[in-house]
């Protein structure tokens, strides 16, 4: 009997990459489906190539012989942003494009698609001693988290009318290695040795370690519970920014240089150099509540926090050396 083919979008990706290596690993038939002109991910495994996820994507014979799509790709945050409406361009891809493909899976037999959205569907902070869980209103706060609740909802409009079966995640902070963005700025920071302002912050906020986000897609996509529901994932510990950057210091050798520095002076700062998003979240609380697809699936992370910031740690050493 042939292996259960499980097609990847976004397979170039840092999450993409990590979840097709580790299905082949267990013995999926896996079609990556990548952009014109991405990288070749070096993996044993089918590829299908598009021009990129919209309403109009030539999805033609991608999904032949595909019981179950796992879709992480996305219009994710843009940091300098050049569209007149964000919110247009998000829904371009994330919306329309995400309901286009969830047509053709259905037309072309697939019975799974498996969603990744985002905890900015829940909102963008909590209080330091309260967790979003699943049953939250929805406070989605930017056009990306707007994008991906409409996307959400028009996923479940086609379970309703189709059968398809509809698995819907929403992960925090994603790390690991080969992480980009703020998370490698960070390593970059500590190798050098920076001084940081940072020490009096009393958030708490919680991570994914990407090795346990690609786990927790592959028990959504083969166990039978999961069809229909929406599950909010994440290590299952939270840590303050402080000690995140502790804990990141001594992993690569080097010791965190923190000050103390009263937040609102922080607060005006970014406001001063236009980056209040990034400082807000630096000092801010996000934290969720994983207990459902705990609960429901049976799921534990199979990576602690610790062992989630060493890997990362260990893979920037060696790419530095």
């Amino acid at each position: 009997m042939s292996p259960e083919r499980i097609l990847v979008t976004g397979a170039s990706g840092f999450v993409g990459r990590a979840l097709c290596g580790e299905l082949l690993q267990r013995g999926y038939s896996v079609r990556a489906v990548v952009r014109y002109g991405s990288k070749p991910i070096e993996l044993d495994c089918e590829t299908a190539k598009v021009a990129g996820i919209s309403a109009d994507t030539d999805w033609r014979d991608t999904f032949c012989s595909v019981h179950t799509v796992i879709h992480l790709a996305a219009r994710v945050h843009v940091m300098h942003e050049e569209a007149s409406n964000p919110l247009e361009e998000f829904r371009k891809v994330n919306l329309a494009g995400t309901m286009h493909l969830a047509r053709v899976a259905v037309a072309s037999g697939v019975r799974r698609l498996i969603y990744v959205s985002s905890i900015k569907v829940n909102g963008e902070v909590t209080n330091v001693d309260r967790q979003f869980v699943e049953t939250d209103i929805p406070s989605s706060q930017d056009p990306y988290g707007i994008s991906k609740w409409e996307a959400e909802q028009a996923l479940h409009k086609v379970a309703r009318e189709t059968g398809l079966e509809i698995v819907i995640v929403r992960p925090p902070l994603v790390y690991g290695p080969k992480v980009k963005g703020n998370f490698i700025q960070m390593l970059l920071v500590l190798a050098k040795g920076v001084p940081l302002p940072l020490a009096s912050i009393r958030n708490l906020r919680s991570l994914i370690y990407v090795g346990n986000l690609v786990d927790a897609l592959i028990t959504c996509a083969s166990h039978p519970s999961a069809a229909g529901q929406t599950y909010l994932l994440s290590d299952g510990e939270d840590i303050s920014t402080p000690d995140l950057l502790r804990r990141l210091g001594g992993a690569i050798g080097r010791s965190a240089w923190l000050l103390n520095c009263p937040l609102f002076l922080l607060q005006f700062a970014g406001r001063l150099v236009r980056k209040s998003d990034q400082v807000d979240r630096l000092l801010g609380s996000l934290r969720l509540d994983n207990g459902k697809i705990r609960r429901e699936l049976n799921w534990t992370p199979p990576y602690t926090l610790q062992q989630g910031l060493q890997a990362t740690a260990d893979w920037y050493r060696n790419t530095r050396s």
